[in-house]
């Protein structure tokens, strides 16, 4: 055990700095992309190939070659739509949604009135497009018969507000092409108290020959700083849900683009905290595909991930047909993804330790349901954990408080047999044997609460609901450190006590690690969220509480048989 514990400690502060350097990249300051509004001034229109193709069809009447670009109207415009929890701009060309502004998210609680922008075309090139496509009959001119997001469309007015008491908005938009013969009134429909939009092409065919087309929907995001590759991290990038949860950095879009048939299912860009995702209908078949494509004024490279509708609709002359689908705007908020579509909860991502991560959501969820403060619940859940962990942890304290009992009977060997290491290692097992110490029974513990610590690391990181969550006094927010560094202190402390309560080491150089542990680990744990670090500082209490009183009794059991 003396030789092990350092060992594993090490490799624990190992794993804490690799959560640290986590930690750090995704609270960093991050250099902004140059899409200044002067350089999308002069910007060209898109290239044709971010509009999807038809995938393949079996009917030999559809030409699945992609419909001729749509060339943007200069005279296209912004329109503002702002509901209860939304705050949107959506441009009348394509009816592309370019900026999203989440109003019950401020960036910073000092400045509640500035909110979290998840889309945001000028400064990350981060877009929600969707549109029609339409089959060319074989032998019939397509003509422009369907609204790409590069169509321009008409909207009778600048600015749509949901209002006191109004629980629906409905923002609709017009296209006709430009022979009359087809009409497309694109609708987004918003309801109060969800981040969930509706978004509805509405075709009418006025013309003479049968229309037939498909829609589609993606997610437009301009390239993300490089940032360093380690194992734990919060993921910012593409993901896909087709029967199972899939993620796609970036750059793997642009080595190998994505394309694959699936049924229901769903595509999102996630980031930390925040999402957006396309969700159609479950019993939808759509190609699923993902890509890089040039970048704003053709500089740089952006990269799209989005679903095409495998299965056209045909409207007969005369006739109407509605396309439907919805787009989340919002937080990772695992109660409302879990109603709204199979696996979209998984977008709140716990890492390789999901499965410890989730039940003490779970558990912290239920008991802030009671206490009504996170920086309670944490506490609450430390202690339950604790009692889990109780008869563990009581053989640990159990073997230690032995071993510092016959400390000075193995400094006494350690001097007799220092010449003769085999004697000197016989003993020591006769020793253990007959006082009763299991030489890893301090290690069990520390090997078992490390992965319970870590799922605990991502619950308290990746879980938007503590996202400026406040405790008491000092404590505003338990998703980001100590502003004063006094519970990383405090932590230190206890972990200090723990040290002096433990056996020393033989060895001076293991003597001088574990002194050294409670200030390196303090340093760490300064930059560490202070919900993390509440928990580590409520669970050194109860250990040094636990741990003194088994201590107490073994001691004086020792000295009276002694």
């Amino acid at each position: 055990m003396e030789n092990l514990r350092p060992i594993l400690w090490l490799s624990l502060v190992f794993v804490l700095f690799l959560m640290w350097q986590a930690w750090n990249a995704d609270y960093g300051e991050r250099p902004e992309l140059d899409r200044s509004p002067d350089a999308m001034v002069d910007a060209p229109p898109e290239r044709p190939e971010d509009v999807p193709e038809a995938p393949p069809m079996e009917a030999d009447a559809i030409d699945p070659a992609a419909p001729p670009e749509l060339l943007a109207d200069p005279t296209h415009r912004q329109v503002t739509v702002r509901t209860d929890l939304l705050d949107l701009s959506i441009d009348t060309r394509g009816g592309t949604i370019v900026r999203a502004d989440l109003l019950g998210f401020p960036v910073d609680p000092a400045e509640p009135d500035v909110p979290v922008r998840l889309f945001d075309q000028r400064v990350r090139g981060y877009v929600a497009q969707s549109g029609l496509t339409h089959d060319r009959i074989a032998g019939v001119d397509a003509g422009d018969r369907a609204p790409s997001h590069h169509a321009v469309f008409r909207v009778d007015a600048e600015r749509f507000e949901m209002g006191p008491g109004q629980d629906s908005l409905r923002v609709p938009m017009t296209w006709t092409s430009e022979d009359g013969s087809v009409t497309v009134t694109k609708t987004f429909v918003f309801q109060r108290g969800t981040h969930l939009i509706e978004v509805e092409h509405q075709v009418e065919n006025r013309g003479d020959s049968t229309w037939i087309g498909r829609q589609y929907r993606q997610l437009r995001h301009g390239p993300t700083p490089p940032r360093a590759a380690f194992f734990l991290y919060t993921f910012t990038g593409a993901a896909y849900f087709d029967g199972k949860y899939n993620k796609e950095s970036f750059e793997s879009l642009r080595d190998s683009p994505l394309e694959k048939r699936v049924e229901g299912g769903w595509i999102s860009v996630i980031e930390h905290y925040f999402m957006s995702a396309w969700i159609p209908g479950q019993d939808e078949i759509n190609a699923m595909y993902g890509r890089a494509v040039p970048g704003a004024a053709g500089v740089g490279t952006d990269y799209l991930i989005g679903m095409h509708s495998a299965e056209p609709i045909t409207i007969a002359p005369g006739g109407s047909g509605l396309f439907s689908t919805r787009l989340w705007v919002g937080p990772k908020t695992q109660a409302d993804l879990r109603e709204i579509a199979p696996g979209l909860e998984l977008t709140v991502d716990y890492g390789i330790f999901t499965f410890l991560s989730k039940p003490l959501f779970w558990l912290l969820r239920v008991i802030h349901d009671f206490v009504g403060n996170w920086g309670w619940s944490i506490i609450i859940l430390t202690i339950l954990i604790k009692l889990a962990f109780f008869h563990l942890s009581a053989t640990s304290y159990r073997s230690m408080a032995r071993m510092r009992a016959v400390a000075p009977k193995l400094q006494a060997m350690k001097e007799r047999y220092k010449d003769d290491k085999q004697r000197m290692n016989t003993a020591l097992m006769e020793l253990y044997k007959k006082e009763k110490i299991n030489p890893l029974g301090g290690c069990l513990p520390i090997l078992v609460q490390i992965p319970v610590f870590i799922a605990l690391y991502w619950v308290l990181l990746e879980s938007v609901e503590l996202r400026q969550a406040p405790w008491m006094l000092w404590i505003q927010d338990l998703s980001t450190r100590d502003p004063f560094f006094i519970l990383p202190l405090l932590m230190g402390l206890t972990m200090f006590i723990q040290y002096k309560l433990n056996p020393p080491p033989m060895d001076p150089i293991q003597q001088k690690i574990f002194m050294a542990l409670p200030v390196v680990f303090t340093v760490f744990f300064a930059f560490f969220p202070a919900g993390l670090v509440l928990y580590w500082f409520t669970n050194n209490l109860f250990s040094i509480g636990q741990q003194y009183v088994i201590t107490r009794k073994i001691t004086a059991a020792a000295e009276k048989k002694n």
